[in-house]
């Protein structure tokens, strides 16, 4: 059973594939996606990672909540769900 992650506190610059990468260390990343503001299309400095286990989503989150990406702390912890 898969389990998503949000990951906040990104720089401007951070790129999809730096994350994917980056939370691939720990295990398999079932999707990975950054999200932008619809009008301007520019970082909203936050993304979701979706793992491919609760293990390895709780290893990611122990491993990268307070991990210096670009001069930034990220801050990781599990995604809630979208409130309608």
């Amino acid at each position: 059973m898969s389990a998503k992650l949000f990951v906040g506190n990104l720089a401007a610059e951070t790129t999809s594939m730096e994350v994917r990468e980056l939370f691939s260390a720990v295990g398999t990343v079932a999707s990975c996606q950054l999200i932008e503001d619809r009008e301007t299309g520019r970082p909203k400095g936050f993304g979701f990672v979706e793992m491919d286990s609760v293990e390895t989503a709780n290893a990611a989150k122990a491993k990268f909540n307070g991990h210096d990406l670009h001069g930034k702390a990220l801050k990781v912890d599990a995604a809630k769900p979208r409130e309608r």
